[in-house]
């Protein structure tokens, strides 16, 4: 008993004693302010307690239950002096202790540690609504009325024995007014996906989170948790079965923004990125640092650097203008997307990949489930949530299903995943940039034809992306011979032929570093350069006439601007200069070149992305409806009377089979009967 006194005066001597660096008592003030600020816990940092008392901090570490519960009852006595009123109105104070200095891995927990205090770091992937918890149960005697109080603790509710006034062992029953009650929810929490072993499946962990922690994170948040380790009882047929479950109970939950990423920068790695950025040869050296291994493909490695680093958010009081970058790779089998895919996950300090086979629209989104104990729906968070503020790769993304692919619309412009599900209706956030890739769909890329023709994509998801490039792979005896000496290479040698410009962990802490440090600004010269290139490429539009092809959109414009941001993050400059204007205009150029050009004019034209026709093919769709509709006055349209018609426009009847097929298809137009068309109503 002494030794618990020992604690407390020691614990009392700390609060009253620990003074900062500027020399303000750090934990007494932090009391004397509960009151003001509402709040009911005092929260002590591990190493202010170690560098005061190690035996202590010890203990802390060996006992977290009974010290935590007595350096709680110092904190109360020492509220009481200060508020009165606001001590006896709270039902309990505690002590939370944060920021352990040692991370112990959530796959490495076990039995050595039940009983003592840990920090795990994971995300958070499923999240029980609040319940209440009785801390302190009264209960009234059905034989003599009295009232009984029973402390509680374990999973299940203690009832009296006995009543304490007459004995008697007959019914009782529980009074909720007098009783004591604490917020209580339980949440699942998952191995980050850069802490997982390769091959090895995520493991988690149940921690249960009481009264004022209760509600600080929910699925998806990246969260640094301070607790015990406790065992929950399995029971059998035959009773209580020997193994347990484990389960935290939280002292402290943190929940990690992008700041907590700088935590892993030291001043060494600070200096040696700063010594990067000043390299006049620096976009070189980053470029050559995207997938060493992989030959050519400059102009995506060069898309896939500025994703990695991504532009500015905008938050402005009507709308949120996204930052994240959406690129997408369309190409022949063999071409190197899925390695691409592989290095931009690995690299980014956030990333996950996952591939449109193996995902559904809650695996991708976030999933209402039913909680085994209660029947309760509970949320459980997918991938594009769990790689909020990173990057989620997204392999073979023509082959989702079409009711799953609807899913990700609202994540990749907005950014949030709404749900409204089994009386759950949430929004969480997806602020991630998507890089994903697909096949065309009979195998090779056909240039005579579309992107929406080559690719089994609606135009609503083409539209979304920044920038979209084909890797075709073409027979050019130059070029192969290189590659096939490159490739030969890397299998001679094992690789030791290829090395990254700048290592690999390094150029992580350097998009880590970027990320949270830098935000460029748009200079004027940079915004002229932009605003003279959207109005030119609209021009060169309206010249061509009514009908002529749209080439560029306020979207792209948009994407121009991430882009330019997200090359001046990469040299580290706190402003857009004009050498990253042409560049990104370069980029944006090369992709609406390969994607948004019009096959049959060899124009640039956007309605490509927008509605997956050229604005040629709608102009010559709009003539062949305008001479159904002037020729169903009189009834059906003969094929034979909309042949001619169409031979005086000058469409001969090839192409006017094909149109007319185009309608049909799009349900424009109906047969009645063989032969004969009507316009649907």
């Amino acid at each position: 008993m002494a030794k618990q006194v020992s604690h407390e005066e020691v614990f009392t001597r700390f609060v009253e004693d620990f003074r900062t660096l500027e020399g303000a008592l750090k934990y007494e003030q932090a009391i004397q302010e509960m009151p003001t600020k509402g709040i009911r816990s005092l929260v002590v940092d591990f190493n202010d307690l170690y560098n005061y008392d190690m035996e202590l901090a010890a203990e802390v570490m060996k006992d977290p239950d009974r010290i935590l519960d007595l350096f709680s009852r110092v904190v109360y006595d020492k509220l009481r002096q200060k508020d009165l009123v606001y001590a006896e109105a709270q039902k309990k104070i505690h002590v939370r202790v944060r920021a352990l200095p040692s991370l112990t891995q959530l796959r490495r927990i076990g039995s050595e540690h039940i009983g003592r205090l840990v920090m795990i770091k994971g995300i958070i992937v499923r999240a029980t609504a609040t319940t209440p918890q009785v801390m302190k149960a009264v209960f009234r005697c059905s034989n003599c009325n009295e009232l009984n109080y029973v402390d509680q603790d374990g999973e299940t509710l203690k009832t009296p024995i006995k009543c304490e006034h007459c004995d008697s062992k007959s019914r009782f029953d529980l009074v909720p007014k007098l009783s004591v009650f604490m917020d209580s929810q339980r949440v699942t929490t998952q191995e980050r996906p850069e802490d997982l072993p390769p091959g090895q499946l995520p493991r988690s962990l149940h921690v249960d989170l009481k009264d004022d922690v209760v509600d600080q994170a929910r699925p998806g948040d990246r969260i640094t948790i301070v607790g015990s380790v406790d065992l929950l009882q399995r029971f059998g047929r035959g009773g209580q079965l020997r193994i347990f479950d484990m389960v935290m109970e939280a002292s402290h939950i943190e929940v990690s923004g992008r700041e907590s990423e700088m935590t892993d920068i030291s001043p060494e790695d600070e200096e040696k990125i700063k010594e990067i950025a000043q390299d006049p040869w620096v976009h070189r050296r980053l470029l050559q640092s995207i997938a060493p291994s992989i030959y050519g493909h400059e102009n995506i490695k060069e898309s896939i650097l500025y994703l990695l680093f991504g532009g500015i958010t905008k938050e402005l009081p009507d709308v949120r203008i996204r930052g994240d970058i959406n690129v997408l790779l369309v190409g022949d089998p063999g071409t190197g997307k899925s390695q691409l895919l592989q290095f931009a996950a690995k690299i980014a300090p956030r990333g996950l990949m996952t591939t449109g086979r193996g995902s559904t629209a809650a695996g991708l989104t976030a999933a209402v489930v039913k909680e085994g104990g209660t029947g309760n729906f509970i949320l459980e968070a997918g991938a594009l949530v769990l790689a909020d503020q990173g990057i989620c790769c997204i392999d073979e993304i023509d082959k989702m299903r079409e009711e799953d692919r609807g899913a990700i619309h609202p994540a990749m412009e907005q950014q949030i995943v709404p749900i409204a599900k089994g009386g759950i209706v949430a929004t969480l956030n997806a602020r991630t940039s998507i890089l994903a890739a697909a096949n065309p769909t009979l195998g090779r890329y056909n240039p005579y034809q579309t992107i929406g023709q080559n690719i089994n994509l609606p135009v609503t998801i083409l539209s979304r992306f920044d920038v979209i490039f084909v890797l075709k792979d073409v027979p050019d005896v130059e070029r192969d011979t290189t590659m096939a000496e490159h490739i030969l290479g890397l299998h001679r040698s094992a690789g030791s032929t290829i090395t990254s410009s700048i290592d690999p962990e390094l150029f992580r802490k350097y998009i880590s570093y970027a990320k949270t440090r830098v935000r460029p600004l748009l200079s004027e010269e940079v915004v002229t350069r932009f605003r003279d290139f959207y109005v030119k490429m609209r021009t060169a539009s309206v010249e061509g006439g009514e009908a002529s092809a749209v080439s560029i959109t306020a979207r792209q414009l948009e994407s121009l601007v991430r882009l330019a941001e997200a090359r001046a993050k990469a040299h580290l400059r706190n402003e857009v200069t004009k050498e990253d204007a042409e560049a990104v205009i370069t980029l944006m150029q090369a992709s609406l070149e390969q994607v948004g050009i019009d096959v049959t004019t060899g124009q640039i034209d956007i309605d490509i992305l927008y509605t997956g026709k050229p604005r040629s093919l709608q102009t010559q769709l709009q003539k062949v409806l305008g001479k159904i509709v002037e020729l169903e006055r009189t009834g059906p349209v003969k094929d034979d009377d909309l042949y001619e018609a169409l031979a005086e426009e000058g469409v001969n009847r090839g192409e006017a089979a094909k149109l007319i097929s185009t309608l049909m298809r799009d349900g424009t137009i109906f047969s009645p009967r063989p032969g004969t068309y009507r316009r649907a109503s």
